[in-house]
């Protein structure tokens, strides 16, 4: 029997169907060995080494998985193909005992018969070099966040947390929402003519004046233009003909995944990185039992094999014919820092199309395989072609424009349409247009002018943060939804509607980072280590020197940073509560839980109170046990829970509304539950009031 080690459990089944016989599988759940979690674990006098201990709560999976590989005739390990895959299989290796210099390990980029069994035909010795580029970016982050961490917890808030590019994401929020608040809107006016000939509305707008752009910037410029123009003859001056046409987009990787969910289909990172890895790992298909439907779902690279190029030109030109098939397959350059280590994220099969599998998807699921399926179809078709028609009508020495665009052919768009940025400023409106003649005159049934104003840059989303992370090179595919996912978890950013907007204390700790750490907490610099992680894994670079360098210049700003007496710490803020000890004022304070107010008479008077808002100060409910009041109180995480004003005496708590009232049914106490009251303990319920 011949052992193959995966990370997650939801793969198990789909390759033990295609292994079949004298194949066992065992999933390790994620990492087995690891830096430990309340220790610092780096030797920094001896190379930066690092100390993994094996994880406590996989004592026993530990156990299991040594037993099973005693037995086995062979050990395999076929981990994530990526840096924390191949790092996974060095320490699973660790931990066996098995040489990693040995054939021990196999990779697939999809989980198919055949990648599987191609994998299994060609195993290969567990790649250092990768292995030393995750080890390198797990120390720096391990040096950041245990160095940086304390300080800023003494010198912003505490409890804070420092990532390495974490607090770099957080500065371009910042940064966007000071440019937000630093804007200066300036005044502009357009004036649009409407039009209409053989029954074809059409409208021109003021472009130039003489030839020459013209911009009007006030209620005075703008009547001067109306006076000249109005009465007075609209003629068309010359007419542009054009052909132009719309390539396909490239096939998706991880980052325009995640933007196109957030933009066409709703879908937050948290919850596109969880759907892409079923699809990935496998799901249950009516008639098919598991399998799994797209390739590996972390790349930067938009390469796709041949044989899947060939598979997807065969199933355009069966479905929608030859003309929507280019001669020479598509083929896209991968950006330049990419590390192109695996394909473009696609369907495995072209067969499987998102309406035959419709049913037996969840809801995000589906929606997340007909993006990646019509985006890999699109890929490979025709480009769409259109007729664009632009008019210039002269009006007493103004120039005004109309523009037409028709679509002769809809290529690609016959498949896919591109999202369009409804937040960018409005571009004017392109439709059919009648046919026009140089020298006629255009009947005018309006003329309308507007006052608009400049707009400032719009906030970050998720999906245009992922996005600036990637051009600026900061992070890598694998990273980034966890790295924006912190921002809101840790109460450094909230959300607006879909926009991430930094909190107070996110502003603070960005600010503090600025005047102390801006040498090593930047783009660039994040950017350029990026770049010597990937000469690690391309075997061009030594992973202890691009720590060393690192560290040297770390080392002196934390220094600096620790021994300042300059703090971002808020002032404690006066409310009106009175101290119920010796009748002083309370402030209030930021101190480790959070929260609280403290007696203005400190230190002669010490007490102490919960801070609550003032909708927790309002009782929510009636207590089923005794009577008194509930109030909304919050966890450590955050989380809304309900519970007694007697924390002594009853100590009641709940995660819904209590009513007060009893169950008629069982005696048992109601609870709100949206619009209706129901039972806490029996399946009574009734509509609420």
């Amino acid at each position: 029997m011949k052992l193959v080690v995966i990370e997650a459990p939801a793969k198990r089944e789909t390759l033990k169907k295609y292994l079949g016989q004298g194949y066992e599988v065992f999933a390790t759940k994620g990492h087995i060995r690891d830096l430990p979690v309340k220790s610092f674990a780096i030797d920094m006098n001896n190379n930066y080494e690092p100390h993994y201990e094996n994880k406590p709560d996989k004592k026993e999976l530990i156990s299991e998985l040594k037993a099973k590989a005693n037995k086995a005739e062979e050990v395999l390990v076929a981990t994530d193909p990526d840096r924390e895959g191949e790092a996974i299989s060095w320490h699973i290796a660790n931990v066996l005992g098995l040489d990693p210099n040995t054939k021990c390990r196999i990779q697939f980029n999809e989980i198919s018969k055949n990648a599987v069994l191609k994998a299994l035909k060609n195993p290969r010795a567990i790649d250092l070099n990768l292995v030393n580029a995750q080890q390198a970016r797990r120390v720096m982050d391990r040096i950041v966040g245990y160095k940086l961490s304390p300080i800023i917890s003494k010198k912003v808030a505490p409890k804070l947390s420092a990532g390495r590019v974490q607090s770099v994401a957080l500065k371009l929020v910042v940064d966007r929402e000071k440019e937000i608040e630093n804007f200066v809107p300036e005044e502009y006016w357009t004036v649009t003519a409407f039009h209409e000939k053989d029954k074809i509305a059409f409208k021109s707008t003021l472009q130039s004046f003489k030839n020459k752009k013209i911009k009007i910037s006030n209620r005075e410029e703008v009547d001067k233009v109306l006076n000249e123009i109005k009465g007075k003859d609209f003629v068309v001056s010359s007419i542009k003909k054009s052909k132009t046409k719309s390539h396909a987009p490239a096939p998706f990787t991880t980052s325009t995944m995640q933007q196109d969910a957030l933009n066409k289909a709703g879908m937050s990172l948290k919850r596109t990185t969880e759907s892409a890895q079923q699809l990935y790992e496998g799901v249950e298909v009516k008639g098919e039992g598991k399998i799994a439907l797209i390739t590996y779902i972390r790349t930067d690279s938009t390469r796709v094999s041949e044989d899947a190029q060939k598979a997807c030109r065969e199933f355009i030109k069966e479905k929608y014919g030859e003309k929507y098939l280019p001669a020479k397959p598509n083929i896209y350059a991968t950006k330049k820092n990419a590390q192109d280590a695996h394909e473009a994220i696609r369907p495995i099969s072209m067969q499987i199309t998102p309406e035959m599998v419709q049913d037996s998807l969840s809801k995000d699921n589906y929606k997340l395989y007909k993006l990646i399926y019509e985006r890999f179809l699109a890929s490979q078709m025709n480009e769409a072609e259109y007729s664009n028609v632009t008019a210039t009508i002269d009006v007493n020495d103004y120039n005004f424009k109309a523009t037409g665009k028709t679509l002769d052919f809809a290529g690609y768009t016959a498949v896919y349409k591109e999202f369009v940025d409804e937040d960018k400023e409005q571009k004017q409106e392109i439709s059919k247009l009648p046919v026009l003649t140089e020298g006629e005159k255009v009947d005018v049934k309006d003329l309308k002018e507007e006052q608009k104003f400049t707009k400032p840059p719009v906030r970050y989303t998720e999906a245009s943060l992922v996005k600036a992370m990637e051009e600026k090179g900061i992070g890598r595919p694998a990273t980034y939804a966890a790295t924006i996912t912190i921002l809101t978890a840790r109460n450094y950013c909230g959300k607006e509607g879909k926009y991430l907007v930094p909190t107070d204390l996110g502003k603070r700790i960005t600010e503090y980072l600025e005047k102390f750490f801006s040498g090593v907490i930047n783009v660039k610099f994040t950017a350029h280590m990026e770049n010597r992680l990937d000469d690690i894994a391309e075997d061009k670079d030594d992973w202890h020197d691009v720590v060393d360098s690192f560290w040297n210049g770390f080392k002196g700003l934390l220094a600096k940073a620790d021994s300042s007496s300059v703090t971002m710490r808020p002032e404690p803020i006066e409310t009106d509560i009175i101290c119920d000890k010796c009748g002083h004022k309370m402030l209030l304070r930021e101190g480790k839980y959070g929260k609280f107010l403290g007696c203005s008479n400190f230190p002669k008077c010490r007490n102490i109170m919960p801070y609550k808002t003032e909708n927790e100060r309002k009782p929510v409910g009636i207590c089923p046990k005794c009577g008194k009041n509930v109030y909304a109180l919050k966890t450590k995480r955050g989380k809304t829970f309900y519970a007694c004003e007697d924390r002594n005496g009853c100590n009641f708590m709940s995660w819904d509304i209590p009513t007060g009232e009893k169950c008629p049914k069982c005696d048992g106490y109601l609870i709100k539950k949206g619009k209706k009251i129901k039972c806490s303990s029996c399946d009574y319920e009734k509509e609420g009031q």
